[in-house]
């Protein structure tokens, strides 16, 4: 754990979410400003429970991590809905945390480094 207030800190959707239709789901990346380890949680938002059944392939969801200069750090298949991103070894600035399906984007993270 790490010393000091943890703020709470508003994430913007840096991106939209045009070719994203039809998928629900409720994205989290905290701490941030992050540390060591960065959790990125992923939940589905389903407003028609099981009678549709899943609107996104679990097992097609990945993340890509960039520098400010949209250098492509790491990229990584998610591990489930929560994964733990490791960001100790980063020097403190800003990074842009990418989540997308089968190559469609969802959302953009800005993520601070401490």
């Amino acid at each position: 754990a790490a010393q000091g207030v943890q703020q709470p800190y508003e994430i913007s959707n840096v991106t939209g979410l045009e070719e994203a239709k039809g998928i629900n789901l409720e994205y989290t990346a905290y701490p941030n400003p992050v540390t060591d380890l960065l959790t990125l949680k992923i939940v589905e938002q389903s407003e028609i429970p099981m009678i549709i059944g899943k609107n996104y392939d679990s097992e097609n969801l990945s993340y890509q991590l960039f520098d400010i200069n949209g250098k492509l750090l790491e990229n990584k298949k998610l591990a489930g809905n929560k994964t733990t991103i490791i960001m100790e070894a980063l020097v403190p600035a800003t990074y842009f945390l990418k989540i997308t399906n089968n190559q469609k984007q969802l959302i953009t993270f800005k993520i601070i480094k401490n």
